[in-house]
């Protein structure tokens, strides 16, 4: 094997077959010829790339490696870690997408030449674009040299899919594959803080984001003119350079640092300032930085590290400049940070305070706030007024972050922002948001948490939308009792003998085998599809038998598997028994994760023949197995009975009428539990008489 060849674990090479792990497995038992381990461990053995391939198209299971999984599978078995990998194919990619003419040109020559030569025009690119004092360090010839074949690999999948496009998707695969090590801000709550800092940013604005992590933030901004970042993280600060370069011909100046201990950008003056700072940190040099300029609404207690940010950021914008942090619930109210909030509001510098729902961004159990900030002006009277605006209503869905209508969040919170920044003052939303009077959060305890301050929403918006549920709760009780299954047929005639043989299963694996149906594994939850907006069937969808919640975030070019009329989803865990055939509203949807697609042959299967079998309870138990903490359903495992299509057919009316009986229960129980909350919140607020 060559000494820089790039290797592949047992999953990359399921991936790259389009099987399970288990093939591999046995591939290797079976198979005298499989390529030998080159490296890893016993129990996570790892393969030359190279030879893999050979042998899989030899077997004839894999007819061509899509060029993106061979860059993928080239970046994560780097003989220098992934990341170095992702560096070095950054680099490359910018100078294709800057400087396009001249790549030709050096890749021309051999490999050998190529790492020789590539690190001269890498410097300049980099040196034009990321300044001298950079995050990212031009690469020599030895380091380069196990980087050529994926430099090349990464300049092809540019000219197919666009240079950002590929570093997008070769830096989205090692953020899912590594979810714990990095600190994610969602597009959403992203594009909603670039949005509340525009208006008082101006065309080609300068931000900074002092705690840049990823550059989500940053890559939010729109027609940005310079883009500053900061992280203490060296590795991840020089990918978020790298991404920002590609996606913007804004100047980029990213560093390396602790934004508080060592700012890179001390005398910086930014139109705007974007953060999800660090939460809880005690260790944030409270001790050190006593004595700091920057603490002008007064010195963050220990506990208080997200007041340092907040005023950090403040340091660093000009006056009347925008800063828009995510923050904790927890610093709007907490005791200990009660005299800097004070102070906020006296100079006018806290401008709005925003709940958003829980899910919206990690840690993403609670519900975090965004705080807006403007940096107070000389001779500019300080507003009187504070903004609340509480998103976790009813126009957002319910709870979680496959479930949020960020459209509906951002239209809400823009709505009471837009007008309240250009009066000062903006008309009381009931439940939703308030111009509050600063005089009245100056008392002890200063707490700004949006949903203490604002009048309660009409129960269940008001006596009439009360009427309304209740009478749509009587008629779906009608239609509840009208679609009640009837009586099934006795069990104490003797067992047939000849039905019980036709009964005989067939398990999906082998039906899929034989091209009966198509086996598809969800996957599009955290990946796009650059064409028109798309919608994800999630997996609390199929739990809740709702439409389609979820929704592709923009950016990533990895195309999800779209749904068509009679697929049949199976969620994979949990250990229940549940299977959803897709109808004509849900259509057209992503498969998110977590699900199993079955796509059967109309010629052969009936779908709802094969989703009332597939939920069988003794079914799913000897399909399922079980690890530490969850129960995993394997979809092959399953079986159906030999049947003719008109005895299927037989069989799926039954099963169709059962799951509109099961629909009809679960509005019913929905509709129910609105008109019942409705009413004590309209007896205890008095909008509703005893």
């Amino acid at each position: 094997m060559p000494e820089h060849a790039a290797e592949v674990t047992a999953a990359g090479i399921a991936r790259l077959a389009g099987v399970g792990r288990a093939a591999v497995s046995n591939w290797r038992r079976r198979h005298a010829d499989f390529p030998r381990p080159v490296g890893g461990t016993e129990t996570s053995p790892s393969f030359a790339l190279a030879d893999v391939e050979r042998w899989l198209r030899a077997q004839g299971k894999l007819a061509e490696v899509p060029l993106r999984e061979r860059v993928w599978q080239q970046v994560a078995g780097h003989p220098a870690g992934a990341v170095t990998a992702l560096a070095h194919a950054g680099c490359v990619l910018l100078l294709v997408r800057d400087r396009s003419s001249a790549w030709p040109k050096l890749a021309a020559v051999s490999d050998e030449r190529l790492a020789e030569t590539l690190p001269v025009a890498l410097e300049e690119v980099l040196t034009e674009r990321l300044g001298v004092e950079r995050a990212v360090r031009t690469p020599t010839p030895g380091e380069l040299a196990p980087s050529v074949p994926l430099a090349r690999g990464a300049a092809d999948l540019a000219a197919e899919t666009g240079a950002r496009q590929a570093f997008e998707f070769l830096l989205g695969r090692h953020l899912d594959a590594n979810p714990r090590q990095y600190t994610l801000t969602p597009p959403g709550p992203a594009a909603l803080m670039a949005a509340l800092a525009a208006p008082a940013a101006g065309p080609r604005p300068t931000v900074l984001d002092p705690a840049s992590g990823t550059g989500t933030l940053l890559r939010a901004v729109q027609h940005p003119g310079a883009l500053h970042g900061q992280d203490t993280d060296p590795d991840l600060a020089a990918l978020t350079a790298l991404r920002l370069a590609l996606a913007s011909d804004a100047d980029i100046r990213v560093r390396t640092g602790d934004s508080l201990r060592a700012d890179a950008f001390p005398h910086l003056t930014a139109d705007s300032v974007l953060c999800h700072p660090p939460f809880n940190e005690r260790n944030w040099g409270h001790d050190e930085l006593a004595y700091d300029p920057r603490w002008e609404y007064g010195f963050p207690a220990r506990t208080e590290s997200e007041l340092a940010w907040v005023q950090h950021a403040l340091a660093r914008l000009r006056p009347g400049g925008t800063a828009v942090l995510l923050m904790p619930p927890a610093a709007a109210s907490r005791r200990s940070g009660r005299r800097i909030r004070a102070d906020l509001l006296r100079r006018g510098a806290l401008r709005a305070v925003v709940a958003l729902p829980a899910g919206a961004a990690p840690p993403y159990g609670i519900p975090l706030h965004l705080w807006v900030l403007r940096k107070p002006a000389a001779g500019v009277t300080p507003s009187p007024e504070l903004l609340l605006v509480d998103t976790t209503g009813d126009h957002t869905g319910a709870a979680g972050r496959d479930k949020l209508d960020w459209q509906a969040v951002q239209t809400a919170v823009l709505d009471a922002w837009l007008p309240f920044d250009r009066h000062g003052t903006v008309a009381e939303t009931p439940g939703a948001s308030r111009a509050v009077p600063v005089i009245e959060l100056l008392d002890d305890d200063v707490d700004l948490a949006p949903a203490r301050h604002l009048p309660p929403p009409a129960a269940g918006g008001g006596a009439a939308e009360l009427l309304a549920v209740r009478e749509r709760l009587a008629e779906t009780l009608g239609r509840t009792v009208a679609l009640t299954p009837p009586p099934a047929l006795p069990a104490d005639a003797a067992p047939d003998p000849a039905a019980a043989a036709r009964l005989t299963g067939v398990t999906v694996g082998e039906l899929a085998r034989t091209g009966a149906l198509e086996l598809r594994a969800g996957g599009a939850g955290t990946t796009s599809f650059t064409g028109a907006p798309v919608r994800v069937l999630t997996e609390n969808d199929v739990f809740a038998a709702q439409p389609p919640s979820g929704a592709l975030p923009d950016g990533a070019p990895e195309e999800p598997v779209l749904l068509v009329q009679g697929d049949v989803v199976v969620p994979v865990l949990g250990g229940g028994s549940l299977a959803r055939v897709v109808d004509t509203a849900t259509a057209g949807a992503a498969l998110g994760r977590n699900l199993q697609l079955l796509r059967p042959d109309p010629a052969a299967l009936d779908p709802w023949f094969l989703a009332g079998f597939l939920r069988g309870t003794a079914n799913t138990r000897q399909a399922s197995s079980y690890a530490s903490t969850a129960t995993r359903l394997d979809v092959r495992r399953l079986q159906l009975p030999r049947l003719p299509l008109t005895e299927q057919q037989r069989y799926g009316e039954r099963f169709r009428a059962l799951a509109e009986f099961e629909g009809a229960l679960r509005l019913a129980a929905r509709l129910g539990e609105q008109l019942v909350q409705g009413l004590y919140d309209g007896l205890a607020d008095g909008t509703v008489a005893p």
